[in-house]
């Protein structure tokens, strides 16, 4: 009995840092989506200034791809 308490402790000692570490990924993941969530804004921000003589059209004023 005493072996499976050991190896019972062993399992949760490797989900323990296991799921630590799933922590950190969450945190680090987290950070860079507020990052990207940020660059998004500032380039919709700059599409919304573009000048209509810039050459960049509308996706209503784009013509469908040849696939269509």
């Amino acid at each position: 009995m005493a072996d499976r308490v050991i190896k019972l402790e062993e399992k949760i000692a490797i989900l323990q840092d296991e799921l630590s570490q799933m922590g950190h990924e969450v945190y680090a993941q987290q950070k860079e989506m507020a990052r990207l969530l940020i660059e998004i804004g500032k380039l919709k921000s700059h599409l919304e200034h573009v000048k209509p003589d810039s050459g960049i059209l509308n996706p209503s004023e784009e013509s469908p791809p040849p696939h269509y």
